[in-house]
């Protein structure tokens, strides 16, 4: 399967959509100057690690010893990513990084998750562990970490899931104790744990949750550790009591190791403050959750530019005008199904982007860092749903052919499927969204931005766009009632969550539109701008009536699912 990468599409909403022309500029990167950047990580993406993505699903990584081998030609690949310096795009100078804004790091992120998503998994933990280690640990354990992690030299792992424990950490037992020189003693056992071993990078570094002795039970009795595979004593490279017990065979992401790990007493050093490890990993799933969004848009975007290619030369049946023996793209259903594919991917980017874009704003705003809090479980739910949407079409698209593994449709689903479930399932998402995110400052953040999208669309005259904002700010209202249950909030906070979703993306998709034509209007012929315009119309008509049913079900839902609860909890059968 090929892969071309959007780098147009990339540069136009940092530039025109997303309100970063200010960040660009004060990190010196000019029109020509970022098209370069995103280009080389583009070119690496599309020539070195594309083609390994399909052979490496058919020979995953293996199990050997304790120790894992990754698939053919990653080890090559992956030196090529941390050469080229693609590892710390968005990392700080002081470490080695480039420094560059959140969103430039975003994009060639999403480059390298569309060539390979199993492969990417690799960097965006490992981007995660320094943010985690920047803001929480000491300075002995940054100055020795730091720069081999922001090199790409060593790799990190987020070691949190116990089999008696997956989204309850509060549950997990991993114990840590103490030694007579500061170091800690980590026993216990981790599931899960992605890239937890492996033989790309030199040592791999475990951010592991674990409980101290004398730790308090539940979630505020967590503290965390940072427990690397090899240990430097005496100048000597010592092996830590880390052992592999065990690979996953997965649905999707075939290729990158899923880890069941053991930890006998090794040698591990606290980050941050006894019981405070879940603010601290927490840094690291944030992140992890917006790059998860992300990944539910690259794999789209992918799949868009696979059936698309796919309709286009399969020619089937007779078309809409008579032709006999048309191009798929030629039937109306199927203009239908790669259209909603385009729009759902090309919104999907700009939200993801505007996101990373708050990031950004946030290091001298703290309202912007507001708006980033609240946006980040709609781009880790609604994304990942978008990719399971828009693979699962593009199989569709394909038919009979989707469905058999050598076209590779089918592996883009399968390694969608993983996005909606982990970095915390898309209903806690959900429930963070509407429990936590929404009641702050009394619902200012939300109402703030639902009221400044809805004068833009006024303003362009867009009806459609500010019809489904309006759902959204009704829907809104509903949850922030003080008459609104907890319970009756838990039980519509996932159509909550796609409502907000829906009608943010079809504004982004607006004010795309609104920019490409004014474009046009200045006698820019790029085909480019037709096709943005063309979405967003497409959406509109198409994709954004579903907000008003979702406001329906946030508005008289909850009744029915409240009694779904309490009717599978008692000795009613309902299925």
């Amino acid at each position: 399967m090929t892969y071309d990468p959007p780098i147009e599409e990339m540069a136009f909403l940092m530039e025109e959509v997303t309100g970063s022309a200010a960040t660009l500029a004060g990190a010196g990167l000019d029109g020509e100057t970022l098209r370069a950047l995103l280009g080389e990580a583009g070119n690496l993406c599309a020539d070195v690690i594309a083609p390994l993505d399909h052979p490496a699903d058919l020979e995953p990584s293996r199990l050997e010893a304790g120790e894992v081998v990754c698939s053919p030609g990653w080890r090559d690949a992956y030196r090529h990513w941390r050469e080229a310096g693609l590892n710390g795009v968005s990392l700080p100078q002081a470490w080695g990084g480039m420094g560059l804004p959140q969103i430039v790091g975003t994009a060639s992120m999403e480059m390298l998750t569309s060539a390979s998503m199993a492969f990417s998994t690799l960097p965006v933990l490992t981007q995660g562990m320094v943010e985690a280690l920047a803001r929480h640990a000491g300075p002995d354990l940054q100055a020795w970490a730091l720069p081999k992690l922001v090199s790409g030299e060593w790799s990190g792992a987020m070691a949190l899931t116990e089999p008696q424990a997956g989204s309850d950490l509060g549950a997990i037992r991993t114990r840590a104790v103490q030694a007579a020189d500061g170091s800690y003693s980590v026993t216990g056992s981790k599931i899960f744990i992605t890239f937890g071993e492996h033989d790309l990078t030199d040592n791999i570094l475990h951010l592991v949750l674990a409980r101290l002795p004398d730790a308090p039970e539940g979630s505020r009795g967590i503290s965390l550790f940072l427990v690397p595979k090899w240990l430097e004593e005496n100048g000597q490279r010592k092996r830590n009591a880390i052992l592999c017990t065990g690979l996953e065979k997965k649905l999707g992401i075939r290729a990158s190791p899923t880890c069941s790990l053991t930890y006998d007493g090794a040698k591990g050093f606290m980050v941050g403050s006894p019981h405070q490890g879940l603010p601290a990993m927490f840094t690291m799933m944030n992140r992890a959750r917006l790059a998860t969004g992300m990944q539910g848009v690259a794999l789209a975007e992918r799949a868009t530019q696979q059936a698309t290619a796919y309709a286009r030369d399969r020619r089937q049946g007779r078309g809409l005008d008579g032709e006999v023996s048309a191009a798929l793209v030629r039937h109306p259903d199927v203009a239908r199904m790669l259209m909603i594919m385009r729009a759902l991917t090309d919104a999907g980017r700009a939200i993801a982007y505007l996101a990373a874009a708050e990031i950004d704003r946030a290091e001298t705003s703290a309202e912007a860092s507001a708006r980033a809090d609240l946006l980040t479980p709609i781009v880790k739910a609604h994304l990942s749903q978008t990719g399971v949407d828009v693979t699962s079409l593009g199989i569709q698209v394909f038919g009979g052919a989707g469905y058999i593994e050598e076209t590779g449709m089918a592996q883009l689903w399968r390694d969608a499927r993983i996005a909606p479930i982990y970095e915390g399932t898309n209903g806690i998402q959900a429930i963070d969204l509407v429990m936590r995110k929404l009641p702050r400052e009394d619902g200012a953040v939300v109402l703030g931005l639902i009221a400044a999208l809805r004068e833009e669309m006024a303003a362009l005259g867009a009806g459609a766009a500010d019809e489904a904002l309006g759902d959204w700010r009704q829907a809104t209202s509903l949850l922030l009632d003080p008459g609104m249950s907890e319970e009756q909030g838990l039980a519509v906070a996932s159509p909550y969550l796609r409502l907000a979703g829906l009608a943010l993306g079809g504004t982004l998709l607006r004010r795309r539109a609104h920019r490409a034509s004014m474009l046009i209007a200045a006698g820019d012929a790029s085909p480019l701008h037709a096709g943005r315009v063309a979405a967003a119309d497409f959406y509109e008509a198409n994709i954004a009536p579903e907000t008003a049913a979702l406001l329906r079900i946030v508005r008289s839902g909850a009744a029915s699912v409240i009694g779904a609860v309490r009717a599978f909890g008692g000795e009613t059968a309902l299925v």
